[in-house]
């Protein structure tokens, strides 16, 4: 970049020094060449209010040195006088200014007439050139030696121009991976200053996820380290098991702590699947109410362990834009949490609708519910509510609703909590 500002002003700089000396160049010759004609009329026409040549006046004109060549003639044409005899002059003058070229060299010259004479005053077109040539360049001199200040101050100007670009890339450079704090931006200038409010925001979100990620590995952590070690125990036991009866409770034990356990790390997963700031999702169109089908053909295995009875209501072709896997993940996760947590052989309800050009899904359920106050809290990671208020936790993971809002927030979906018809919790799923 600095490299690119320094040429195109170097060349600024030479097309304009090019412009200016060549302006200046033709400029000042033309006002010499004016100059010397108004030189051979003023001496021809002193000459011509003059009577009679004195001898030191006419020696003064005959001086070799003096380029002007002075010629008199009489009314009827004779010579009556010439500063210097000069072979290559006309023996005729042509009045007022007039370039001749005899004997293949050119004169500029300027003839008056007067009722007694005709007086013509003569120059050397070469030697006219050559003073002028010689002014012009002198007029263009200063330009030469101001080009080299010129360049200098352009480099100086590019790199106090770039300066605060280099400032904010040796900040960054000096940074290790975990510096995430914003960069300084006093002092910058207006083209640089969003630049480094953009990096800062790069960098708050960056943090923030940073954060996010710590916190869900530590709660992650934490969630794992009560059912391995409940695993552990299981089997201890079923070493330790005195018989057959023994060893087959342990067994039934054990394998539902590794069914928990198992479900607790395809929700951890899946949680890691649906946060924010993952690979974009691909929007089809979908069938809302053949989705829903399909996710509970998936989970009635599920519901039927647990003697839990499901129902679907829903209307023909409600299309909605959204992924497929992740609207599959999302409505699963609804299915499954209101399973639960509704009761035992309880009823679980699904209704698919389109209400003012918006399609909706109600998922229904006839257990506890949850209380207004706690609507919010429970969209919480690994966040669990006891209903029954004995200081026992409840069944689950707490990451069933954090990984539906997620997945919701990511197909422009929203999801809100309510009182079911069934007298436990609706969840509603709008789409946009």
């Amino acid at each position: 970049m600095r490299a690119r500002l320094l040429l195109s002003l170097l060349a600024l700089l030479a097309a304009a020094a090019l412009v200016m000396g060549a302006s200046s160049y033709r400029s000042v010759l033309a006002e010499t060449e004016a100059l010397f004609d108004y030189q051979l009329r003023q001496m021809a026409l002193a000459l011509r209010d003059q009577g009679e040549i004195a001898p030191s006046q006419a020696h003064t004109l005959s001086d070799e040195q003096l380029d002007f060549v002075v010629q008199i003639w009489t009314a009827d044409g004779r010579s009556i006088y010439a500063s210097r005899e000069h072979a290559n002059l006309p023996a005729r003058a042509l009045l007022g200014l007039a370039e001749i070229n005899v004997a293949g060299q050119r004169w500029r010259t300027f003839s008056v007439a007067t009722p007694g004479r005709v007086i013509q005053v003569a120059q050397p077109v070469q030697i006219r050139q050559k003073l002028a040539a010689a002014a012009a360049l002198r007029s263009v001199q200063p330009l030469l030696w101001l080009a080299p200040l010129l360049a200098l101050l352009g480099w100086w100007l590019s790199a106090m121009t770039v300066a605060p670009l280099r400032a904010v890339a040796t900040e960054v450079s000096q940074r290790d991976a975990q510096a995430l704090t914003a960069l300084p931006t006093a002092g910058l200038p207006d083209e640089v200053a969003p630049l480094v409010g953009a990096l800062n925001a790069l960098l708050q979100r960056l943090g923030a996820t940073l954060d996010q990620q710590r916190a869900f590995v530590a709660d992650a952590a934490h969630e794992l380290r009560s059912p391995l070690t409940a695993l552990k125990l299981q089997a201890q036991l079923l070493q330790r098991a005195p018989d057959e009866a023994g060893r087959a409770a342990a067994m039934a034990a054990l394998t539902a702590g590794i069914e928990r356990a198992a479900r607790l790390v395809e929700q951890l997963l899946a949680l890691a699947r649906a946060e924010p700031g993952g690979p974009a999702l691909v929007l089809q169109t979908l069938d809302l109410s053949e989705l829903v089908r399909g996710v509970m053909a998936d989970s009635l295995s599920f519901a039927l362990a647990r003697g839990s009875e499901l129902s679907l209501q829903a209307e023909a072709a409600i299309q909605v834009q959204a992924e497929p896997a992740a609207l599959a993940m999302l409505v699963r996760n609804l299915l499954d949490n209101a399973l639960r947590h509704g009761k035992a052989g309880g009823h679980v309800e699904l209704s698919v609708s389109e209400i003012a050009g918006r399609p909706t899904l109600w998922v229904d359920d006839d257990g506890p519910g949850i209380p207004a106050e706690d609507r919010e809290r429970v969209f919480d990671r690994f966040y669990r509510r006891n209903p029954g208020g004995d200081g026992q936790s409840t069944v689950g993971s707490g990451l069933g609703l954090a990984i539906a809002r997620n997945l919701a927030e990511q197909l422009g979906a929203s999801i809100n909590l309510g009182d079911s018809p069934l007298g436990g919790l609706r969840v509603s799923l709008t789409f946009a």
